[in-house]
């Protein structure tokens, strides 16, 4: 699908490619934006169109959001747009830390005799830290470029779970809790996402995995996640009641992992549950119908209609969903790329520089990170080129194209496609498995 604008730059229903073709063709629209591909009617304004309710869904990852953009219509829900949101918490992270060794080195250097101080600064209420705080503004930032480009009437997140099992039996109580509807699937989507989706004894991918104890319930083991691993059935079937050290008695290196990763937290959701109350708050202000899922009801949805495993559809699969529509369609993949440095100089391994950078950041209207194509029609390096630029001050310009960098290309061959907005776009990347049917339903039994 394609994003329209009305001539002043409202949002109107989204187009199939054909239309949009036939559109610019005849002279009707224009185009306004590259990436996610946008074009502006020149002969309509949003009070003559017809206008639906279009449900914005994510899926807030620490690494990778996934969205979706799908149209409501009674109980079914017609898939507009899927995007994926690559984070870059990492890099901050990196930089972050190069930075305060930079100043506690200048600190020892320069003013060696100084009182220390420690303790002496004070957070707002609500501070996140700024590998955390990138993933959140990279979220919020999409969510007002959708509201710009489609005519968004409500969102749905997976964030928190509501005790919808007290709703329906107040009386609920003890171990029946653990026997409602979505019965288990909180505690697997944990393991799947703490062992990797793969057996923790042969590592099989793509088979069947089972829920086992590391140390059996025989010799006094609990049901606490902590105890609790994937294997594969004849894996399982091979441990039985024997303890893991006893099973991999052999293989030292694996028996360490396997004791390691049962100890170790998940950092990511760690990441994710200290965003997603920041996220719900900052989304309850927009002021659009907000709903909110849990994981478990995710990966419920998911299994029901037989979709597979993705960041993407998973936002597909988040909130209330009884019928899924044309969820098999190529992803937008987003990757954060930061909107430069500050940083003058390039250092050595030893952290000394090793040359200064220019100060501007244009040469003949051109700054790095922009959308360009270039045309070359003599000498060496004749043909056409399409991607992100790197300028410098001789105007000989490097081009980064899907087949690999072009060095020295004059600025007098390019032409500008889109200025750079902090991201980069890979249109086509297909997460979805093949041969598998676009349309799928809940089935009506209870």
């Amino acid at each position: 699908m394609v994003f329209v604008l009305d001539r002043r730059k409202r949002p109107l229903m989204p187009c199939t490619e054909k239309r949009a073709r036939k559109l610019l063709a005849a002279g009707r629209a224009r185009v306004h934006r590259l990436h996610p591909f946008t074009i502006r009617l020149v002969d309509r304004v949003l009070e003559d169109s017809v206008v639906e309710p279009v449900r914005l869904k994510l899926d807030p990852g620490a690494k990778t959001t996934g969205v979706a953009l799908a149209r409501e219509d009674g109980s079914t829900q017609h898939v507009l747009h899927l995007a994926e949101i690559e984070h870059r918490g990492e890099v901050v992270r990196k930089h972050v830390e190069q930075r305060s060794n930079y100043r506690r080195r200048r600190r020892s250097t320069n003013l060696r005799y100084r009182a220390p101080r420690f303790n002496n600064r004070r957070r707002r209420e609500g501070w996140l830290p700024p590998s955390l705080r990138c993933r959140l503004d990279n979220v919020l930032a999409w969510v007002g470029r959708y509201r710009k480009l489609c005519p968004i009437s409500a969102v749905s997140v997976e964030t928190v779970r509501f005790d919808t099992q007290a709703m329906q039996n107040p009386e609920i109580a003890g171990v029946e809790y653990q026997q409602g509807e979505l019965a288990g699937y909180e505690l697997r989507e944990y393991l799947l996402e703490k062992w990797g989706r793969h057996c923790a004894y042969c590592d099989a991918e793509n088979v069947p995995l089972q829920i086992e104890h590391i140390v059996p319930k025989s010799r006094g083991g609990s049901d606490r996640a902590c105890n609790l691993t994937l294997a594969c059935r004849p894996c399982n079937e091979r441990k039985g009641s024997h303890d893991v050290r006893e099973l991999l008695k052999r293989d030292s290196k694996r028996l360490a992992h396997v004791l390691a990763t049962a100890k170790a937290p998940l950092a990511t959701a760690a990441a994710v549950n200290v965003t997603r109350r920041v996220l719900w708050q900052a989304l309850a202000s927009t002021g659009l119908d907000l709903q909110v899922g849990s994981g478990g009801r995710t990966k419920w949805n998911r299994t029901r209609f037989g979709i597979p495993k993705a960041h993407v559809l998973d936002a597909v699969c988040v909130g209330e969903v009884e019928r899924v529509v044309g969820w098999q369609q190529p992803v937008l993949a987003i990757k954060a790329s930061g909107r430069g440095s500050y940083q003058r100089t390039r250092v050595d391994k030893f952290g000394f520089p090793r040359g200064y950078l220019m100060r501007q950041k244009r040469v003949h209207g051109f700054a790095t990170g922009d959308l360009v194509r270039a045309v070359v029609s003599q000498g060496k390096k004749v043909g056409t080129y399409v991607g992100r630029v790197a300028i410098r001050a001789t105007g000989s310009f490097n081009i980064q194209t899907v087949a690999g960098t072009v060095q020295g290309i004059s600025h007098k061959h390019c032409r500008l496609l889109q200025r750079a907005d902090g991201y980069t776009y890979n249109q086509g990347k297909r997460r979805f498995l093949p041969g598998m049917n676009a349309e799928v339903s809940a089935p009506e039994t209870r």
